[in-house]
């Protein structure tokens, strides 16, 4: 307030309520990252590779010679709290138009989700806040409506289950598209007059100042006063818009493109021409209204859905103006870029609002007090331990507890209900393995162009539990995860984007855990060479429940030199070898296990000399052609990752473990040490794919066959469970509480 008072008693004059109410919009911690850009500047902003072509609304990566993909992941979790149906549906709508601004066709959409306990009791969830159950069912259902009602495919995500998102859930959305590089769009205006055309839906009242909302922690009153900051998607209104965007970027008709997200027209259109280096007059009284009496800061900082700014030439503006009327979209013209680096604004022929647009749109930058942690083990991570520690007779009754976990247990309760093969592009989807015998996958793969077997791979990865113990090690785990996943269908690492969702960056101790946090994040993206062309944060994601877990979401992209090579997580044929590679140690921070037995150990450290070995090993075996089938080792760590390739495979494995050495058997089960995968091997190829492995920690542990999945540790039996009981108790459980 100090620094905005300086500047208008520069001007010498008092500032407009329309003037005011965008500042409030435009220096939000949502939309300017005061908090955040100095940690992001030091670890992640000078990450890079000649590939990126574009850091705007979506990161631009070069797919092949001429062909690019966009690639971005974004938030939408206090919008989803308070309205779980709508607030996912206009994420999903938000982040499909950060992929068209960059002239990108949306192809496909991906959804990490973090809730509390289905079973939470009624009277455990604060007031004010919103049962679990009934979030995912209308955050499953707004994206569900929004992606298949566009028809863009949901081809990846995750559900994530734990008590400290019961206040505050995360709703994190993503989209990839691809493109001609000859019809890639820039977010800024080119030329002095060049015509800002507002194109797609009607402006109205329904999210008025929704940056602001998601700058503040969730309260009881929260749903009552903040309800109409939540935007109202129009997904009907979307998809021919979706269609206006790529045919005006493919005929060269646009020499800018930004979408109308947090902020409105009040961020976009000074963002639009100031990186263009102009300015940008606008009459607002142009500006195609839901409801007739809305004030013109209103109109201004609204953040009404499905809206696009379209910077043209003036010489193409009416063939823009034809195009959205051959699909019935409505497009507006509502000023034009000027030479002076302002914003001025008239409603009615009278100036209301003139600010330097270097002012309004830099807006401050807070060195916040940062209490690094000083001990690995946090006080968050002690509150996690289990509450109730279970005891087990046998390790097959632990294996089949942990199938049975929430944060382990078959998704399809969700997968099922979205498209994920809507454009046809889909090779490996998201449920792998025999019919009505699907088996977890760790990445999908499209094939995004049509005349080339050349594919994109995707995944999502996550590390709240070990974020939340050891940030640093969180941020290394979160790439670790991800490079294995798309490793293992035969992917090499390319790029990807991220979502930060961390606490309130005001109390010191949270601000020190999103450093350390990032800090990995950068280490091991450096060491992978991997680009980070995109990303979001979302702060205050804390309640008067608590604050989250630290959670990092990251979409990641991988290069298939050929989809026909890809293997899938499901074992294949009865006599192939199956090997381990990677270490495995007593790692059971922030593990399932540990989560449900309260058995003690530590964060898994994470090699990344070694991890980029292993990825590089796995992705040249996969495409020799020796491999059946590969599953990166994650939550419940190797017994789980057996029980899914045998679940899929609809078949079983007879493995023995005694060649891990001396450690305790349910470490050899259930620790969760990472940089690890399982492969399946074709009977004959087992030299040929050892010597593709030399010199990194191999075991050969068993053979596919059978009925069941059987277990030994050296002479000892550890587990002996039918396939069809696996099955039983992984495919049950959400749809037992969900219906």
């Amino acid at each position: 307030m100090r620094t905005i008072k300086k500047y208008f008693e520069g001007k010498g004059r008092n500032p407009t309520n329309i003037e005011l109410q965008s500042l409030g919009q435009a220096w939000s911690e949502h939309c300017c990252y005061k908090s955040s850009k100095p940690v992001l500047r030091k670890f992640l902003f000078g990450l890079n590779q000649p590939y990126v072509i574009d850091k705007g609304d979506a990161g631009v990566v070069e797919f092949d010679d001429d062909n690019a993909y966009a690639i971005r992941i974004e938030s939408h979790n206090h919008p989803s709290a308070i309205e779980p149906y709508g607030g996912a549906a206009t994420g999903i709508g938000g982040i499909i138009r950060d992929i068209l601004c960059m002239g990108a066709k949306p192809i496909a959409l991906a959804d990490p989700l973090f809730f509390g306990p289905l079973d939470a009791p009624l009277d455990s969830v604060p007031e004010g806040i919103k049962h679990p159950k009934y979030l995912v069912s209308g955050v499953v259902s707004g994206i569900r409506d929004y992606g298949n009602r566009v028809g863009v495919p949901t081809i990846a995500g995750s559900v994530t289950f734990d008590e400290s998102y019961v206040g505050n859930c995360l709703v994190n959305v993503a989209c990839v598209g691809i493109a001609k590089k000859s019809q890639l769009v820039t977010n800024s205006a080119k030329n002095e007059g060049d015509a800002l055309i507002l194109v797609g839906g009607h402006t109205g009242r329904d999210g008025i100042h929704g940056a602001n909302f998601a700058s503040v922690e969730i309260t009881s009153e929260t749903e009552e006063q903040d309800r109409g900051s939540v935007q109202l998607g129009d997904p009907i209104t979307k998809e021919p818009v979706i269609h206006v965007c790529v045919e005006c970027a493919k005929k060269g008709l646009l020499t800018g493109m930004k979408d109308l997200g947090a902020g409105g027209l009040s961020c976009v259109t000074g963002e639009l021409c100031l990186k263009g280096g102009f300015g940008a007059e606008v009459h607002l009284d142009r500006v195609p209204l839901k409801e007739a009496d809305m004030a013109p800061w209103e109109i201004w900082v609204s953040e009404s859905q499905e809206r696009m700014m379209l910077a043209v030439k003036e010489e193409n503006v009416q063939k823009v103006l034809d195009i959205c009327n051959l699909w019935d979209v409505s497009a507006i013209p509502l000023g034009n870029a000027i030479k002076d680096k302002v914003t001025r604004i008239y409603y009615h022929g009278k100036k209301i609002f003139e600010l330097d647009l270097d002012f309004l749109t830099e807006g401050p930058e807070y060195e916040r007090p940062c209490n690094l942690p000083s001990a690995p083990i946090m006080e968050e991570a002690k509150k996690a331990k289990a509450a109730k520690p279970r005891k087990f007779g046998t390790y097959g009754e632990a294996l089949l507890a942990l199938l049975a976990d929430f944060n382990v247990c078959c998704r399809d309760w969700v997968i099922r209900q979205y498209d994920h093969e809507v454009q046809g592009r889909t090779v490996i989807k998201p449920l792998q393995g025999k019919m009505n015998a699907n088996g977890p996958g760790d990445a999908t793969v499209l094939k995004p162009v049509e005349d080339s077997y050349r594919g994109l791979a995707l995944s999502i990865a996550s590390s709240p539990f070990t974020t939340a113990i050891d940030p640093y090690k969180g941020g290394l785990a979160v790439i670790d995860e991800m490079c294995r996943n798309l490793a293992a269908v035969g992917a090499m690492p390319h790029s990807y984007t991220n979502c930060l969702n961390f606490g309130n960056p005001e109390k010191p101790e949270r601000f020190g855990v999103f450093h350390e946090a990032v800090r990995g994040l950068g280490d091991a993206s450096r060491a992978m060479s991997l680009p980070c062309p995109s990303g979001n944060v979302s702060f205050y994601n804390e309640s008067h429940n608590g604050a989250i877990k630290p959670t990092i979401s990251v979409l990641g992209a991988g290069i298939v030199d050929d989809v026909r090579k890809c293997v899938t997580t499901d074992l294949k044929c009865a006599g192939n070898s199956i090997y381990l590679l990677g270490e495995t140690r007593e790692d059971f921070g922030g593990s399932v296990y540990s989560r449900i037995t309260g058995r003690d150990g530590g964060v898994s450290p994470i090699d990344l000399e070694n991890l980029k070995s292993g990825v590089a090993a796995t992705v040249n075996a996969i495409r020799s052609g020796c491999v059946a089938a590969c599953h990166d080792l994650s939550d419940g760590g190797l017994a789980v990752a057996l029980a899914e390739m045998c679940l899929g495979g609809s078949i079983g494995a007879e493995v023995n473990l005694g060649a891990l050495g001396a450690l305790p058997t349910d470490a050899k089960l259930f620790a969760e040490s990472a940089t690890r995968w399982l492969f399946e091997v074709k009977t004959g190829e087992e030299k040929r794919f050892e010597a593709a492995m030399k010199g990194l920690m191999l075991f050969r542990i068993g053979t596919v066959g059978g009925e069941s999945l059987t277990v030994a540790d050296g002479k000892k039996q550890a587990v002996c469970e039918n396939v069809e009981t696996l099955r039983k108790a992984w495919a049950e459980p959400l749809w037992n509480v969900m219906g």
